[in-house]
C-alpha cells in the first residue's frame, strides 16, 4: 500500500495554490475551449496550428489542475506562531551567519512557497535540510550547486 507523503505549507502558500486552481478552472480552461471551438470551425484539424496549439495549452492547464489539486489534497497548513522549541522546523524563521559574518535571514518554507531573494527557502533544498533539527549556536555544513558553504545559526524565531 501507498503512503501519501504530506506536503507542509504556510497558510500564504495555501491561499495561493488556491487562488491559482481558481484562475485555472474559472477562466484559463472555459478561454481554451472557446479557442478550441474557433480553431475547429476553421476546417481541416490536420494542418490547423491554431487548433493544435489550443489542443498543446488544454493539455498544460489540465497537467497543472491535476498538479495542483494533488499538492492541495495532501497539503498540512502551518502557523510558525503557534510553533515554539529550541530547534530549527518548518516555518522556523533563523538567522544565520556566513564565514565572512555576514548576517541572512531565512524562513524555512514549503517548496511552492520558496523564494531565496525574499528569504524564503524549502525545507527540501540542501541549507533547508542542513537547518532542519538544528540549534541556536550550531554550526552548519552545506553542500551547494557553488561548493561547501558554513554557517552559524544566530537566532530562531516562529514568527
Amino acid at each position: 500500500m501507498a503512503t501519501v507523503d504530506k506536503l507542509p505549507m504556510l497558510a500564504e502558500g495555501h491561499a495561493t495554490l488556491v487562488n491559482t486552481l481558481r484562475r485555472l478552472k474559472e477562466e484559463e480552461r472555459p478561454e481554451v475551449v472557446v479557442a478550441i471551438e474557433e480553431a475547429r470551425a476553421h476546417g481541416d484539424l490536420s494542418e490547423n496550428a491554431e487548433y493544435h496549439a489550443a489542443k498543446e495549452r488544454q493539455g498544460q492547464i489540465e497537467a497543472q489542475i491535476y498538479e495542483i489539486e494533488d499538492r492541495l489534497s495532501r497539503a498540512v497548513v502551518i502557523d510558525p506562531k503557534s510553533l515554539s522549541g529550541d530547534r530549527v522546523v518548518f516555518g522556523a524563521t533563523v538567522k544565520l551567519a556566513d564565514e565572512d559574518d555576514k548576517s541572512i535571514t531565512y524562513q524555512i518554507v514549503g517548496q511552492t512557497e520558496a523564494d531565496a531573494r525574499i528569504g524564503r527557502i524549502s525545507y527540501s533544498s540542501p541549507l533547508g535540510r542542513a537547518l532542519i533539527g538544528r540549534k541556536v549556536g550550531d554550526d552548519v555544513e552545506v553542500v551547494t550547486p557553488s561548493g561547501e558553504k558554513y554557517y552559524q545559526i544566530q537566532s530562531l524565531q516562529f514568527i
